[in-house]
């Protein structure tokens, strides 16, 4: 068997017997709980209030936004896996030297961070798939509901789990581990910022802010990825008025989406490159 699908395969189990992804996974599947429970307190609200006060159309737009909210929530979830699985992966091997045991192995080294690439994503994929396809799922069994483009919307939120996986893979080859978890979590919540910025900016039309949010997401374009999935996601009343605080008014340009595949392919070939070049 390819050397590279091996440790693929190695590296998900490991991280699947790690307590972090079993912490993960109760504290996703207890969202969830708590999630249709909310749904259906709010839903059995909107089934007793008389048709004169709520309309079809509003019912709509309330799942919509609950939809987008418990979807906001995964992502965050999905980002904070990605970056905590990936950190220690390479990091904590070369500090502990037990890394020494795979690359002295006639496999090249390239392999190794390939194949930890290829069995986090297969991790974050299933989780992901859980998530939310739990919130959809809950939605449609208890409304019918169904947003939009779902398949482009969850796939936009799986591969900014994979841009923040790749960027922690990348600075693990080179800091520690805690450095690693520092300057990931630090640029997500520079781009969180800046996202929020340039949606304000858009609603008052100010180009600064706009500029500001534009930059950030250029730093790393992983708040860009979500605003186009919410975007593919809303309902076409919401994108009109931009009335819901889940959506998004100021929506990242196929472009921006092209630039994120770019970003996730240059942190890659750091990490090859980083890698490579380490003194083990």
């Amino acid at each position: 068997m390819n050397p590279t699908l091996i440790l693929a395969r190695l590296t998900f189990r490991e991280a699947v017997r790690r307590k972090i992804v079993l912490t993960a996974l109760l504290l996703g599947i207890a969202f969830l709980i708590l999630y249709s429970i909310g749904f259906h307190l709010l839903s059995d609200q909107i089934s007793r209030a008389s048709p004169s006060d709520v309309t079809s159309i509003a019912s709509s737009e309330g799942h919509n936004i609950l939809f987008l909210m418990g979807l906001y929530a995964v992502t965050f979830l999905s980002i904070a896996m990605a970056a905590l699985i990936s950190a220690d992966t390479l990091a904590g091997e070369i500090n502990s030297g037990t890394i020494q045991s795979v690359v002295t192995k006639p496999i090249r080294r390239s392999n190794v961070v390939i194949g930890k690439w290829l069995g986090f994503a297969a991790l974050l994929g299933l989780y992901i798939l859980l998530m939310a396809g739990g919130i959809i799922l809950s939605l449609w069994l208890q409304s019918g509901y169904l947003a939009p483009h779902l398949f482009i919307g969850v796939l936009l939120i799986y591969f900014e789990s994979l841009l923040i996986m790749s960027v922690s893979l990348m600075c693990s080859t080179r800091l520690s581990a805690l450095a690693t978890g520092a300057v990931v979590f630090g640029l997500y919540g520079l781009a969180f910022m800046g996202g929020w910025v340039e949606q304000f900016g858009s609603l008052f039309q100010s180009q600064t802010a706009i500029d500001i949010g534009v930059i950030s997401s250029l730093i790393i374009p992983s708040e860009a990825l979500w605003r186009r999935a919410a975007y593919e996601m809303q309902s076409p009343l919401s994108g009109i008025l931009g009335v819901s605080p889940f959506g998004t008014v100021s929506v990242p340009s196929v472009l921006m989406i092209v630039y994120a595949f770019l970003y996730v392919a240059v942190a890659i070939t750091l990490a090859l490159r980083n890698f490579n070049r380490r003194d083990l």
